[in-house]
């Protein structure tokens, strides 16, 4: 019997994170369904990601997985630990890890996996009961989504969260009863990341520890701050300006999350112009990482024309600016000129 490579298979490596691990089965999933895929051994690999998959997203078999796999190579005979037949159960039908079966029909898991697995399932304690019933095995991490906001994000806050639990009652009933977390958002926190509650999941079983609460971060938009795609810290904002305020320069006054500021504006500024606050971005959780920068991007505003003042303001603006052409570079760029005048028909004045 061959030892097999769980990581390998899904193309991770043994940190991956349960998020690596989520993404590249839904990756492999779909390159690999028989329905879909052009693959010839598209079925054989499927199984394998989906027995992979089967492991690696389930912490106690992939804990179980990863000591039985120290010093063991894929393709090389699998040779199990020395400790590892005293953990196994005595009944083949036992699973001490719940629902093994995954994805799976009974019977089409590996002969590896099988014997990892099957019959595996804590100590059992001689209650005079069922040899199954005295079980421990740890709970299940579960992940609940929740949103922040730009400023959670700068200054950090402290937020609750109500989960709803289903249960069975004391009469044997289907019953859902509310729990309310209070938790941390720490400083620097991003959409993507997650805020771990340790023992906050699914309760264990017997002596098994529960398992842990994942709280997955979304950041709702901000109506005056955008978040830089290629490098989340840093932070921009639109920030109008006058024409005059463009062209002669000026000091102007402007919001950021963490207080308003004076905005120089230097002289003969463009619209698109970016104007850099060194270190005022979000920061970040990362230990001794300098947070972001906060970018004002200029944008020219022009006043209306929406009386007969503005108008004729307008109009001497342009008369002081007979010469100036915004769209001669347009024709010199493209070979046009300007079209010369038919010349006067013959015959008239």
């Amino acid at each position: 019997m061959q030892f097999k490579d769980y990581y390998a298979a899904m193309g991770v490596d043994k940190n991956a994170t349960p998020e690596d691990i989520k993404r590249a089965h839904r990756k492999l999933a779909r390159k690999y369904h028989p329905d879909v895929s052009k693959e010839k051994d598209a079925e054989v690999r499927f199984k394998a990601v989906a027995e992979a998959y089967d492991v690696l997203k389930d912490p106690e078999k992939r804990a179980a997985y990863d000591e039985a796999a120290l010093n063991q190579h894929a393709g090389q005979e699998f040779r199990p630990p020395p400790q590892w037949a005293q953990r196994r159960g005595e009944y083949p039908d036992a699973t001490g890890f719940g629902d093994v079966s995954g994805s799976f029909s009974q019977g089409e898991h590996s002969e590896f996996f099988d014997s990892l697995f099957r019959g595996m399932g804590g100590h059992h304690q001689n209650t005079g009961s069922h040899p199954h019933a005295a079980m421990d095995r740890h709970g299940q991490d579960q992940h609940a989504r929740i949103q922040i906001t730009l400023e959670n994000s700068y200054l950090g806050a402290r937020r609750t969260i109500e989960l709803q639990i289903p249960g069975v009652g004391a009469d044997g009933s289907l019953q859902t009863t509310t729990r309310t977390l209070e938790f941390a958002i720490p400083k620097g926190l991003r959409a993507g990341q997650h805020i771990r509650l340790a023992g906050q999941g699914s309760p264990g079983i017997g002596q098994g520890h529960a398992g842990d609460l994942y709280l997955d971060v979304d950041m709702l938009p901000h109506a005056l701050y955008q978040i830089d795609a290629a490098n989340p810290a840093d932070i921009f904002m639109d920030l109008p300006v006058t024409p005059w305020e463009a062209a002669l320069g000026a000091d102007v006054e402007a919001p950021t999350p963490t207080g308003r500021v004076e905005v120089k504006i230097p002289p003969a500024s463009i619209s698109g112009r970016k104007l850099r606050l060194r270190g005022r971005g979000l920061p970040t959780t990362a230990a001794g990482k300098p947070p972001g920068d906060f970018y004002f991007v200029l944008r020219i505003v022009q006043p209306d024309a929406d009386s007969a003042s503005a108008r004729n303001a307008y109009a001497a603006f342009a008369s002081a600016f007979a010469g100036f052409q915004p769209r001669a570079p347009l024709s010199r760029e493209h070979g046009f000129e300007a079209p010369t005048p038919p010349p006067p028909p013959k015959g008239t004045a």
